[in-house]
């Protein structure tokens, strides 16, 4: 991805319209002279804790403390990275950016995948075209309507065929201007040993496989014919196409799951296919059953709970185990769709209809309940050893940081000393004998964290927040603290040193990289409230500041020290008398 120049950044920023990019995913009341307010759009609630600053394009939410800016926000709703949302605004807003100067092999580089994807997206156009338009394509359309695909869906995820003959697209990208090499290089021909050059995809039906921004990266293909191996091709791996790092449907999929807050992961396009039409609009396909570490850092990114709706086969079941242990590493939390065992999700959407696969996905059951009773369902209990074995396989999922004391750990420890047939008390000093103990950090809740959640340094964070209520006294009361003693924290001293250059637009001049500053400074600016702090409150809360910092400093410091610092706190605790009486 190229790099954007700084004062790109900046001229995006300003184009941005913040009312209205927000305002497509939650309606929003105006709250103050530069306050809108609304419904989280991250987390479910009934009383507005979401709010923005449409002059400083920043928003936060008191509930569930999500924050940033216009790109951090395009970023957490599109599933998005930074130089992709930043592209995603200046398309909407008419920006031109610059490039910054580039290596001339890295932009030589960029400049071919360019052309690459180019071929590709118009490969992608040829197929769809010959799928609806051409006589050969009159079977692949049969076959799509009989596994229950309406025109509709199938236009929207650009469901194509490509032809029999064996130099159909060879033949039309070189009339584009493509050469041999970047026609292979695509992936949309081959060459043999004898140096022929002839189409990958023949008389296939052909799925699109999009990076998040929609752009064609390449193709899996569905053989129509009985005498066609394998039954579906891939694009080969080269410098566009990684099959481990993609999820089908994502460009589609992602709004949805941002909305939702899940993501529903299926095996095959059919299955994807066939679950979008049935409303179930945020879900994705893995493409096979060996999920990647790429794959589950993209499900991250898409939302903080995935739904695994794969096939109930030992294949697929093995596939959830290992994508489990991939997403309990990410801390997302992960559920179980129970799908019948011998069904697929497209045969049950066909056979059943829409509303009875909804009603499994809303049914879906954390993945350690899932595990313990796949566990229980194959153990054997015929003797004392075969109980000890089953013990054995179940410890792993009664380890604290994967199911830590809950009703849920109650619930499943009865479940097992039942099928074992042993005392409940017994079964649960068997199944910790061989856990670790002292549990590892337990993984994030699912859930949103209460509201307006108080921090530590939230005396900190209120001096910084009326600093930037009150820009002119603001930056004088900057000025007379010192970060490394009166800030408890290297978070907070770095948003100090950036306001410092930046009290009067606070969201510019941070690094794209950057969301842990850029999530402050949302947090700090939304609740900066001029209407209601004055100097006289700034003045008080710079000394209570100075008064803490000090009395770190006294926790820490050699004896030989504490004389100096006690006289200084008497002195500032005189201070803040003076100010409480004033």
């Amino acid at each position: 991805m190229a790099r954007f120049s700084s004062d790109s950044r900046e001229r995006v920023r300003d184009a941005v319209d913040m009312i209205d990019l927000v305002g497509t995913r939650t309606e929003l009341k105006r709250a103050g002279a530069n306050r809108y307010q609304g419904l989280c759009p991250f987390h479910d609630e009934r009383t507005p804790s979401f709010g923005i600053d449409p002059v400083n394009k920043l928003y936060h939410c008191f509930g569930c403390g999500k924050g940033g800016d216009c790109f951090t926000f395009v970023q957490e709703t599109e599933g998005l990275h930074f130089p992709e949302a930043m592209q995603f605004l200046a398309d909407r807003y008419g920006v031109e950016l610059e490039v910054e100067a580039e290596d001339p092999q890295e932009a030589a580089r960029r400049a071919q995948r360019e052309r690459l994807l180019e071929l590709l997206e118009r490969t992608a156009t040829f197929y769809v075209r010959h799928l609806w338009e051409s006589q050969e394509a009159t079977g692949a359309r049969e076959y799509l309507e009989g596994r229950g695909l309406d025109e509709a869906t199938l236009r929207e995820f650009r469901v194509g065929y490509a032809p029999s003959a064996w130099d159909t697209v060879l033949l039309a990208s070189r009339r584009a201007k493509f050469s041999n090499q970047e026609i292979v290089g695509a992936g949309l021909a081959v060459r043999n040993r004898e140096g022929r050059i002839y189409d990958r995809f023949r008389r296939r039906i052909t799925f699109p496989l999009c990076d998040a921004r929609g752009r064609v990266l390449g193709f899996g293909a569905r053989a129509l014919g009985a005498d066609q191996e394998p039954k579906y091709l891939n694009s080969p791996e080269g410098d566009v196409y990684h099959k481990g790092r993609q999820l089908f449907a994502v460009d589609i999929a992602r709004a949805a799951a941002a909305k939702a807050q899940t993501v529903i992961v299926a095996e095959g396009y059919m299955d994807v296919l066939m679950l979008h039409q049935a409303g179930l609009k945020n879900t994705v396909g893995i493409m096979g059953t060996a999920m990647t570490p790429e794959q589950v850092a993209e499900l991250a990114r898409l939302a903080p709970t995935v739904l695994l709706a794969l096939d109930a086969d030992s294949a697929g079941q093995e596939a959830m185990l290992r994508a489990e242990r991939l997403a309990r590493a990410r801390k997302l939390a992960v559920r179980v769709v129970p799908l019948p065992v011998g069904a697929d999700p497209a045969e049950l959407v066909q056979t059943q209809g829409a509303e009875s696969v909804a009603s499994l996905v809303e049914a879906s059951i954390p993945f350690v309940q899932f595990r313990v009773a796949k566990t229980l369902a194959a153990a054997d209990v015929s003797s004392a050893e075969a109980k000890d074995r089953a013990i054995d396989d179940l410890r792993p999922a009664f380890a604290p940081d994967v199911l830590p004391p809950s009703a849920l750990r109650e619930e499943l420890l009865k479940a097992v000393a039942e099928r074992l047939e042993l005392p409940p008390s017994q079964v649960s000093s068997w199944l910790a004998a061989g856990a670790p103990r002292r549990a590892p950090e337990a993984p994030a809740p699912a859930g949103p964290p209460s509201r307006r959640q108080t921090h530590p340094d939230a005396p900190e964070r209120a001096f910084l927040s009326m600093c930037i209520a009150l820009p002119g006294a603001g930056a004088e009361a900057l000025r007379t603290v010192e970060p490394e003693r009166d800030f408890s924290s290297r978070l907070l001293r770095r948003a100090h040193s950036h306001l410092v250059g930046h009290l009067g637009a606070p969201a510019e001049g941070i690094a794209g990289d950057d969301e842990e500053l850029r999530t402050l400074i949302a947090e700090l600016t939304l609740s900066a409230d001029p209407e209601h702090v004055s100097e006289r409150d700034l003045r008080k809360q710079a000394v209570q500041l100075k008064l803490s910092g000090v009395e770190r400093e006294l926790t820490h410091a050699p004896a030989g020290t504490h004389a100096g610092l006690a006289r200084r706190r008497v002195e500032l605790q005189g201070e803040l008398n003076r100010a409480m009486q004033s």
